[in-house]
């Protein structure tokens, strides 16, 4: 069994990760095939595990399995598995409840009102709470995901229909969550009242598309209508009817500005925005923040590249691709030590040596997190000879953990969560370091700047101001108090 760092890809990055992306499509030809399809354009939302479920007017069909979409749904007879003319897909990274086939989605049970199946982005932070109370009541799990709690409440509903009893279920969650909901009725899409997690609507003909990325619509051939709007929910019949509920209020929008950042593809629009002008705009900014004198600006292949543009544009510094990334680093060729995982770096960016040779260079990355990539990436420029590194970087210092469904270390193993400035640009080893500021992000995705009495998007993760409850944190951190409570003599 290979061994992966929780917080590193199979290529020794350190990169935070989406957990999950999901498809979905009703009253489609050949359902399952376009959501294969979806699954393939949201791969890089998740890498470790993939899921289909189908309903073909009578009963369900699920297939589930660890790897890529293309290693397990490329086939004409996988397909043939899942008939049917709705679908629903998913794929992950194991945050909450880990890896394993058990917690691989679409879930799905049988429930008294009939067949469920569920397709969940994001994470619910009151989960570990919420099922230990339904254990309690006699609740039965099969999977450590906290996608499973909300098939509980809705069984253990006392509502009467489906919808009611959905709604009644979310309203005991706390935290993100994009759903894709089958039933034998039709199918379900829903945000977080927040709008934490994205989610969108297409149409394919006479289907309707729901999928985490306008990109999964156009690889299908949809037409992007609308994103789902924070707290809509959005019922579709098999006869086509579409009907938009708003069980949740209007709260103010929150919705995750990482995703302008680096976990939407850059040919995707998100918030009304495409990702990749926002990419840009962003090196603008830091062009106009932290200028730099240099020769060359390079970015860190491959989602450096929109923010690097952006910089070389509003600097006049000439862009060059100075470090070329391969493309074919399996997870199969990662070995088990640290020596073969801190290779993979090397492995996946070469330098161009040719370029940067006596070159004062500045490069351009999305994030730091742990920053280990970055300093091995800094050396990489210095053995092929640039003459300075500096390191721009194209979000605030992600110094806070992330509980609504990132893939995050603790703040003890994020290095802007444990060193200042100065140590960070020590420890990766550049002549200067500087990250865009919390407004210019802002900026850049075309607002004034970030308004700290109601902050437009989720940044908890820059400036640690988290927008909705953490009841399973408060606990563990309650817990880990207790236990460093001196005894009483009195005991």
């Amino acid at each position: 069994m290979n061994f992966t760092h929780p917080f590193l890809d199979e290529d020794g990055d350190d990169k935070l990760h989406e957990e999950c992306g999901i498809f979905g499509i009703i009253n489609g030809e050949r359902a399952s095939s376009a959501t294969a399809l979806g699954l393939h354009a949201l791969q890089h939302r998740g890498q470790e595990a993939a899921g289909i479920s189908s309903w073909d007017g009578t009963e369900f069909f699920t297939r589930r399995a660890l790897g890529h979409v293309a290693e397990n749904f490329a086939t004409e007879e996988s397909l043939a598995e899942l008939p049917g003319q709705m679908a629903a897909g998913h794929v992950r990274y194991s945050t909450t409840g880990g890896a394993g086939l058990r917690n691989v989605q679409p879930l799905y049970a049988d429930l008294a009102s009939g067949g469920f199946a569920v397709a969940h982005n994001g994470n619910i932070s009151n989960a570990a709470a919420l099922r230990k109370d339904l254990v309690n009541r006699g609740a039965i799990f099969q999977s450590t995901s906290d996608t499973e709690v909300i098939i509980h409440l809705v069984a253990t509903s006392r509502f009467p229909t489906m919808l009611e009893k959905l709604v009644d279920a979310l309203r005991m969650v706390e935290g993100a969550y994009a759903l894709i909901v089958m039933t034998p009725r039709g199918m379900a899409a829903c945000r977080d009242p927040l709008g934490i997690r994205p989610l969108v609507m297409g149409k394919l003909g006479d289907a309707v598309v729901f999928a985490s990325e306008t990109v999964a619509l156009d690889v299908v051939g949809a037409t992007f209508e609308r994103q789902v709007e924070p707290g809509e929910l959005i019922e579709v019949d098999f006869d086509g009817s579409v009907r938009s509920h708003r069980p949740f209020g209007n709260p103010r929008p929150r919705p995750c500005i990482f995703e302008h950042v680096y976990f939407s593809r850059p040919d995707s629009i998100f918030n009304q925005r495409s990702v990749y002008e926002s990419r840009k705009n962003i090196g603008m900014e830091l062009a106009k923040e932290s200028p730099c004198e240099a020769d060359l600006v390079v970015p860190v292949p491959d989602s450096g590249v929109p923010a690097a543009i952006g910089y070389a544009q509003q600097s006049g510094i000439p862009f060059e691709l100075g470090i070329i990334r391969s493309h074919y680093v399996g997870r199969t060729f990662i070995q088990p030590s640290d020596g073969a995982r801190h290779a993979g770096v090397k492995r996946k960016h070469n330098a161009n040596r040719a370029i940067v040779e006596g070159k004062r260079i500045v490069l351009i990355d999305d994030s730091i997190v742990r920053g280990t990539t970055s300093m091995k990436i800094v050396q990489i420029m210095r053995d092929a000879g640039a003459a300075e590194v500096h390191f721009r970087v194209a979000s605030p210092p992600t110094g806070h953990g992330c509980y609504y469904g990132v893939d995050t270390p603790e703040r003890s193993k994020l290095l802007a969560g444990r060193m200042d400035l100065a140590a960070m640009r020590e420890f990766i080893g550049a002549e200067s370091l500087a990250f865009v500021s919390i407004d210019g992000l802002y900026r850049a995705v075309g607002l004034k700047g970030r308004d700290p009495a109601s902050p437009q998007y989720c940044d908890a993760c820059f400036t640690g101001e988290y927008p909705t409850s953490l009841t399973d944190l408060a606990a563990r951190q309650l817990g880990d108090a207790q236990l460093t409570l001196p005894v009483s003599e009195d005991a």
